[in-house]
């Protein structure tokens, strides 16, 4: 009889969490380069969602790749990321690329927008990709898509 109350209770517990819906994207922020030299740049942002659902997941950001000027030249480094119930959250993404990637590939000018960039100390940086949420066997994905011009600190 105890064994059927509680497996009861569990039952209803369970019914009673919502986990149909997918976190909510909410924004980017924080778009920068962390560290320019002559051998490497240092990318991060965090990207922020709130998660409606009573119960957490997981979060993944493989396949992000990104560009600078157009020109990809890296991934983002991958991390699986906890997803709190019923928060907002961020998470962030990193990157180091390798300058010699950057001018090694000189077609359609884009040596002299690096060079350019350099001068007037902004680079274009894209992130294109998608962000896996999965939780109780299930999925959805995010696609990402952000452009923005960020300052060269160096």
């Amino acid at each position: 009889m105890k064994n059927l109350i509680l497996l009861t209770l569990f039952s209803f517990a369970v019914a009673s969490c919502t986990i149909d819906e997918k976190p909510l994207f909410v924004k980017v922020e924080n778009v920068q380069v962390d560290e320019a030299s002559i051998d490497t740049f240092k990318l991060s942002a965090n990207v922020f969602f709130m998660n409606p659902n009573d119960v957490g997941g997981q979060l993944r950001s493989d396949g992000i790749e990104v560009y600078i000027n157009d020109l990809k030249v890296g991934d983002v480094i991958a991390e699986s990321f906890p997803v709190p119930a019923r928060e907002e959250f961020s998470i962030p993404l990193k990157a180091n690329i390798p300058a010699k990637k950057v001018f090694e590939d000189n077609q359609g000018g884009v040596l002299g927008g690096i060079l350019n960039s350099i001068l007037t100390k902004r680079v274009k940086v894209q992130y294109r990709g998608s962000i896996t949420y999965s939780t109780f066997g299930l999925s959805y994905e995010y696609p990402i898509d952000i452009i923005e011009e960020v300052p060269i600190k160096y």
